[in-house]
């Protein structure tokens, strides 16, 4: 098991800061902030305690069998789409723009 690896794990206890999980031989802990990237009121929202669920590896310590893991990662929700506005960077002078304001002055008469 490496860091980025997508693995199915157990969900086997859930406390304030994060959820424990049981994984191919290894104890695994999904921090709260690794949950969501907004504010995490609590953790039964997402996961419930016998759920198996997909789960990104985050990082891994072999020596104690221990990873830490990410669900926001693999769960994440997409913000809404919008249109990013364009600007033109720079400036023009009063004495470039001002027949264009006549003119679109004139059209509007």
């Amino acid at each position: 098991m490496k860091p980025g690896d997508i693995i199915y794990g157990k969900i086997t206890n859930i406390l304030g800061y994060g959820a424990f999980v049981e994984a191919d031989g290894y104890d695994g802990l999904i921090h709260i902030s690794e949950f969501s990237d907004h504010f995490v009121r609590d953790i039964r929202e997402y996961v419930k305690i016998g759920q198996e669920i997909k789960l990104k590896v985050i990082d891994v310590d072999e020596e104690n069998k221990q990873i830490k893991l990410s669900y926001k990662q693999i769960h994440k929700t997409r913000g809404v789409r919008c249109r990013i506005p364009s600007y033109k960077i720079g400036f023009s002078t009063v004495k470039a723009e001002l027949p264009k304001w006549i003119e679109k002055e004139i059209e509007n008469v």
